[in-house]
């Protein structure tokens, strides 16, 4: 067994994954990243799904970075959250530039210091049309970065890569993930709003496989 630093956005990604690692008996501790986004709902469902299983949980405060990040619909409120498919144009404007990248230096230097064996983080392939940084072809470049960036070995595990989200949900219902504390919505509002691109994949996701997402949506 290994012990594991895993990248927990409190989306339900991340949470499956968290479940999925210690389903198989790894240690565990989460980093969440805070980088000045729009809302903090995802870190409070991150808190909330460490606190679930008793797991340490991190945040690293990079809200300082945030003028550095352009123009982009997830770390500035100067530009509309567009509604639509994560497949359409307009979906290009949520793209943080290089946030996985910036989230997983931190996460290994934590594991680094910690004297951990591993990263993991939840990309997974219905992220690769939009998001460049989710590609496994990024994940085998940044894998091999991270075993040589430091006299200790570490690797990056990204067991979801070659899985779309529907998949994702099948194997959190069977590891019983409590997805009503995920939050997946761009918008930070009361519910999940039903008409971001995150949320449109997400009820797909649970449709695929005939399954009831607990959380409340604004849109029908």
């Amino acid at each position: 067994m290994e012990k594991i630093v895993v990248v927990l956005s409190g989306g339900m990604d991340s949470a499956v994954l968290l479940y999925h690692l210690l389903d198989a008996g790894h240690t565990v501790k989460t980093l969440s990243v805070n980088y000045g986004q729009r809302h903090v709902r995802e870190l409070e469902s991150a808190a909330a799904l460490s606190a679930r299983v008793g797991v340490e949980h991190r945040v690293a405060d990079l809200r300082s970075i945030n003028p550095l990040l352009g123009n982009n619909s997830l770390s500035s409120d100067q530009t509309e959250i567009p509604e639509g498919h994560y497949e359409e144009e307009s979906m290009k404007l949520t793209v943080v530039p290089n946030r996985n990248m910036i989230m997983l230096s931190v996460a290994v230097g934590w594991s680094l210091a910690l004297k951990f064996d591993a990263v993991a983080y939840g990309a997974h392939s219905g992220d690769h049309a939009i998001y460049p940084d989710c590609r496994e072809e990024f994940a085998e470049a940044l894998d091999r970065a991270v075993s040589l960036c430091d006299w200790h070995g570490m690797r990056l595990i990204r067991p979801f890569v070659k899985m779309n989200k529907g998949q994702i949900a099948k194997r959190g219902a069977e590891l019983a993930v409590p997805f009503e504390l995920t939050w997946t919505c761009y918008k930070g509002g009361e519910v999940h709003c039903g008409k971001c691109g995150a949320c449109q994949e997400r009820r797909e996701a649970f449709a695929m496989h005939q399954m009831n997402d607990p959380v409340v949506f604004e849109s029908s």
